[in-house]
C-alpha cells in the first residue's frame, strides 16, 4: 500500500492522467440539481456583537434557539448566535431578506451542489453536465467555462451562456463565521469552537425542484459518456406531495440510466432538511436506488440517531463504521456509503474494481483547497494542499483501522489540517466534484 502521503502524491498524479483520458474519450460526471445566486455576506463577530447589544438586550446567548422561519430581527440574531457558538452549519428559511441586506454587505456567488461540483472540477478541465434551476443571467454568468456543459431545448448540450432563462432568481445568503472569535452579549462571552456557515435560503424557485426534461433525455440517451450521475438537493422541496413527483421521476430516471450504462454510478449526495417529515420521505424513497450515499458528519449522526434510534458515537471510528454498514443494508445501497467530516473522509462498503481511495484523495483535495483559497484550487494550488499537515485524529483513526475486523470494508483518508479556513461554503460540494473523477 505505502505511505499515506506517497499514496496522495499518486493519487493527484492519477487525477491528471483522469482528467485528460476522461476528456479525450467524451466523459462527463452529470451533477444535479439546484442552482442559486449565493450572496456572500462580509461577516464579522464585530458586527454580530453591536446588533446584540442594539436588539437583545437582557437575552441569554446559551438559550437563544433557531427560528423555524426568520421574520423579525430577533429571529434572525437568536438563529445566528444558535449557529455560531456551536460551531455547527447549517440552513434556516428565510422570509425577510430585507433584515440581512440591512445588516450586512454582499457579493455574488454560486450555490447548488452541483454547479459548485462542477466549477471545482473546471478549474481543472474536468467535464461535467450541469442541471439549472434558477438559470439567471447571473447564474449563468458564473457558469461560463468550456467544461461546464447544459443541455439545451433542443436535446443537444451547450454552454451555460448558449441557455435561456426560465425560471426566476433564487437568492441565498450566506454567513461564514471563524474558530476564535468571540460573540458577546451584557458581560456574556462565547468563542466560535469551529469555522463553519450559516445559509439563510429564501426558497423561490427551488422549493418545486421543477426537473428539466432535456437533461435527464439527454443522461438517458447517451448514458455510456455518462461515468456517474449525481443526485442532490431535494431537501429544499417543502410539499411532500411535489417530492413524491420529484423522487418517482429521478428514481425512473436512474433505472434507466443504470439499465443503459451498467458501469454508471448513481451517487447521492445528502443534504440539510428543513424538515424532518421531508427528509424521511427523501431517505426512504432514493436510499434503495442509489450505489452510493454520501453525507457529512451531521447528516449522518442526524439519519442515525434522530430518524432510526441507532446510538453512533461520532467520536469512535468503529461506532461510525457500524452505523454506515446499519445504512447500506437497511437501504441495500450496491456499493456503499461515504462519511465527510473535517478530520477523515471515508468509504464503508465494496467498490467494486473501483479505486475508491483516489475518489476520496481528489475529495479532500479540491475541498481543502477551497477552503484555503476561498476560490476553486487549479493543479498549483492542489500540490499547496499536499504540503499540509495530514490532520492527526484522522490518521489516529487510519491506525486503528489498520488490523482491525473492518480493515477489508473501510476506505479511510485523513483530511489536511486548516485551523482557520478562509472559506467554509462549497466544501461538501467540492468533494462531491473530486469524488467522480474515479468512476
Amino acid at each position: 500500500m505505502g505511505n499515506i502521503e506517497d499514496r496522495f502524491q499518486g493519487a493527484y498524479d492519477a487525477l491528471r492522467q483522469s482528467i485528460a483520458k476522461r476528456a479525450r474519450e467524451g466523459r462527463y460526471a452529470a451533477l444535479g440539481y439546484t442552482s442559486n445566486l449565493d450572496l456572500l455576506c462580509d461577516f464579522r463577530a464585530e458586527k454580530l456583537n453591536e446588533l446584540l447589544a442594539r436588539h437583545m438586550a437582557g437575552r441569554r446567548l446559551e438559550e437563544m434557539r433557531i427560528a423555524g422561519t426568520i421574520r423579525t430581527m430577533e429571529e434572525l440574531l437568536e438563529t445566528v448566535v444558535y449557529y455560531c457558538i456551536r460551531g455547527i452549519g447549517g440552513e434556516a428559511d428565510l422570509e425577510a431578506p430585507e433584515l440581512v441586506r440591512a445588516c450586512f454587505p454582499y457579493q455574488n456567488g454560486m450555490g447548488g451542489t452541483g454547479v459548485q461540483a462542477a466549477l471545482a472540477l473546471a478549474a481543472l478541465g474536468g467535464e461535467t453536465i450541469v442541471h439549472l434551476t434558477d438559470d439567471s443571467k447571473e447564474v449563468r454568468d458564473q457558469l461560463c467555462s468550456p467544461h461546464i456543459h447544459v443541455a439545451l431545448s433542443d436535446g443537444t448540450i451547450g454552454h451555460a451562456g448558449d441557455a435561456e432563462s426560465s425560471n426566476p432568481q433564487e437568492s441565498h445568503f450566506i454567513l461564514q463565521f471563524k474558530k476564535g472569535d468571540v460573540v458577546r452579549l451584557d458581560g456574556q462571552t462565547a468563542v466560535i469552537p469551529c469555522s463553519n456557515r450559516l445559509i439563510l435560503t429564501q426558497n423561490v424557485i427551488n422549493s418545486s425542484l421543477p426537473l428539466w426534461e432535456p437533461y435527464f433525455r439527454w443522461i438517458e440517451d447517451n448514458a455510456r459518456k455518462v461515468s456517474s450521475n449525481v443526485l442532490s438537493s431535494f431537501n429544499s422541496i417543502l410539499d411532500p406531495g411535489v417530492l413524491q413527483e420529484r423522487l418517482t421521476y429521478v428514481t425512473n430516471h436512474a433505472a434507466v440510466y443504470r439499465r443503459n450504462n451498467p458501469a454508471g454510478v448513481v451517487y447521492f449526495e445528502d443534504a440539510h432538511y428543513h424538515d424532518p417529515g421531508v427528509r424521511r420521505l427523501c431517505v426512504e424513497r432514493l436510499y434503495p436506488h442509489v450505489d452510493i450515499l454520501s453525507m457529512n458528519e451531521e447528516e449522518f449522526q442526524y439519519t442515525l440517531k434522530d430518524m432510526y434510534h441507532y446510538d453512533v458515537d461520532p467520536g469512535d471510528i468503529f461506532s461510525c463504521v457500524s452505523g454506515a454498514d446499519f445504512l447500506q443494508e437497511k437501504f441495500r445501497m450496491r456499493k456503499g456509503v461515504i462519511v465527510h467530516t473535517k478530520d477523515y473522509v471515508m468509504f464503508v462498503g465494496d467498490p467494486g474494481s473501483t479505486d475508491i481511495e483516489h475518489g476520496l484523495m481528489y475529495g479532500t483535495m479540491l475541498a481543502t483547497a477551497k477552503a484555503m483559497y476561498g476560490g476553486y484550487g487549479g493543479w498549483e494550488q492542489l500540490r499547496d494542499v499536499l504540503r499540509l499537515d495530514l490532520n492527526e485524529l484522522g490518521l489516529w483513526n487510519l491506525r486503528r483501522l489498520a488490523g482491525s475486523p473492518y480493515e477489508k470494508r473501510v476506505t479511510l483518508v485523513p483530511t489536511r489540517y486548516i485551523d482557520k479556513p478562509k472559506y467554509t461554503i462549497g466544501l461538501g460540494d467540492s468533494f462531491t466534484g473530486g469524488v467522480q473523477m474515479c468512476f
